[in-house]
């Protein structure tokens, strides 16, 4: 997670940069909140689009895992949109985090309620939409 926040900080510090260029000021006061719900969209597009698409983010790829649904097929984008809605409140609270440590699988509290799973990228039991 450490080395997923590294990266999805470059990715809002460049959104925010461009955000701030085109609106020519600074967020305050009601604007703040329009700005920090654009880095959540920012944040959530780039998730949501490395796990429909391949079902890895660039540190998953690099730590060895990957995102899928129970069946080991991979999320589609309303599975992977609602994957990161919820782990927003149960990771954001420290819930799922928590969680995790008593789940027998040593799955997290979002993955439980939306039915997807951290899986090792390398099992060959885990299949890949399109390729049979």
């Amino acid at each position: 997670m450490a080395y997923e926040a590294v990266l999805l900080f470059s990715i809002v510090f460049v959104a925010a940069y461009l955000y701030i260029a085109i609106s020519g000021r600074s967020p305050d006061g009601p604007w703040r909140w329009i700005f920090f719900v654009y880095l959540l969209c920012v944040s959530g597009a780039y998730l949501v689009f490395c796990w429909v698409r391949t079902g890895q983010t660039l540190a998953q790829k690099t730590w060895g895992i990957r995102v899928t649904a129970i069946d080991g097929s991979l999320l589609g984008s309303r599975a992977a949109t609602l994957r990161y809605l919820v782990a927003l409140a149960s990771v954001g609270t420290g819930i799922g985090l928590l969680w995790a440590v008593f789940d027998p699988e040593r799955q997290f509290l979002h993955d439980r309620l939306c039915r997807s799973r951290i899986v090792l990228a390398g099992n060959p039991a885990q299949t890949e939409r399109g390729q049979d």
